[in-house]
This record gives C-alpha cells, sequence and structure tokens, in this order.
C-alpha cells in the first residue's frame, strides 16, 4: 500500500469509530463553529495542538507557520486573526512555540536558506534586542531554548500591537493572550507570558487612540 492512501484508510477507520461512539458527531460540526482557542503554532509535525491539549474538533482554530510567527505583513496570519476575533469571538489566543525549535536555530546562525531568509528575518531581531542576555548563556542548547522563549513573548507582544487586538479590547473586553512553549522532552506545555485585555504595550507609540 503507498504511504498516502495509508491516510485515506486511516480517515475511513477513524470515521467509522466516531460515527459508532456518537452517531450526531458530524451532524453537530455541519454548520456550527464556536471555538473558545485561537491556536498559532509552529508548523513542526511533533507539535499536533488537538492531540497535546486533548481538544476535540470545533474546540480549537488554528494557524501555524515556521516558528509561530506573528509577522505584521503576514495576510495570511492577520486574516485568520481577524476572522478567529471579530466573527468566532475567541476568549484566549495562543501563541505556542516548542523547545528544539528548527526555525529558530537556523535564524541564530549565518546560513543563507533561500527564501526562507526572508522570515526568519524576523526571529534575527528578536535576537538582536536580547543578544546580551542569551549571549550571557554558557551552552549552545541553552542560548536556543531561550531564544525559543523569548520569540513567544515576542510574538504575543507583536499580536497586541495589532489594531485588530487593541480594537476588540477597548469594545469586547477580549481576547486574553497567551505565550507557550512545548517541551518535547516530557510534553508539557510551558507558559512565558499572559496578557489580559487591555494589557500596556512596550512602548506607548504602538498604542491605537481612534479604534
Amino acid at each position: 500500500m503507498e504511504v498516502y492512501n495509508k491516510l485515506l484508510e486511516e480517515n475511513k477507520s477513524w470515521s467509522k469509530k466516531m460515527m459508532e461512539k456518537e452517531p450526531e458527531f458530524f451532524s453537530k460540526l455541519l454548520n456550527v463553529q464556536n471555538p473558545q482557542f485561537l491556536w498559532i503554532g509552529c508548523s513542526d509535525s511533533r507539535v499536533p495542538p488537538d492531540v497535546i491539549t486533548q481538544t476535540k474538533p470545533g474546540e480549537i482554530f488554528i494557524h501555524r507557520n515556521i516558528a509561530n510567527m506573528v509577522v505584521h505583513t503576514d495576510l495570511n496570519m492577520l486574516s485568520v486573526l481577524q476572522y478567529a476575533v471579530e466573527v468566532l469571538k475567541v476568549h484566549h489566543i495562543i501563541v505556542c512555540g516548542h523547545y528544539g525549535c528548527g526555525g529558530v536555530k537556523a535564524a541564530m546562525t549565518n546560513h543563507s536558506l533561500g527564501l526562507i531568509n526572508k522570515w526568519l528575518r524576523n526571529i534575527k531581531d528578536v535576537y538582536r534586542y536580547h543578544q546580551t542576555e542569551i549571549e550571557l548563556l554558557k551552552e549552545e542548547e541553552t542560548k536556543l531554548n531561550r531564544l525559543i522563549e523569548l520569540n513567544v513573548v515576542e510574538q504575543v507582544m507583536n499580536l497586541a500591537k495589532t489594531s485588530i487586538i487593541q480594537k476588540s479590547w477597548i469594545h469586547e473586553n477580549g481576547p486574553y493572550l497567551h505565550g507557550w512553549v512545548y517541551d518535547l522532552h516530557d510534553g508539557i506545555l510551558r507558559p512565558q507570558i499572559d496578557m489580559p485585555p487591555g494589557s500596556r504595550l512596550d512602548h506607548p507609540i504602538f498604542e491605537y487612540d481612534n479604534l
């Protein structure tokens, strides 16, 4: 059997099991989507959001990219964010990175990797902001994992700097923003930052006053 056909067979098996367990499972999902969470995570195949959080279909809205970035010129991410906040009315947004992230590791080098250079440049900026703290650390793995944590915090702050979030904070008193890091060694999510609605940003120049 070709490997891709195995996915189709597994899908049929899963569908059958779900129908046997809960006959109305699919009909309940058919016309309604009401998740409480937006997850912005890394594309890494080892970090499936629904598996590590034990959430069911319909409970979590998901956007994934290399190194869980919130980039203000990324129309894909911004479209997902706007839909999640303004239409789905999610209560929480989680930016989740993971230790040992290959994207962050690549950003710490001087190697040219082609098109992805343009994406990794955003992580290099995070390194530049926190270079003094990172370079005080001795082990390369420790430096990498600290940058992964700092990158998550920076991406949560980037969320808060969008007019989408600031407008929702004013008019809807939500959503809450969270930054977590997933540990591949033990499967545990480790919180790094929480920003409730109305949190102050790192500089007032990012705060809009006409929303």
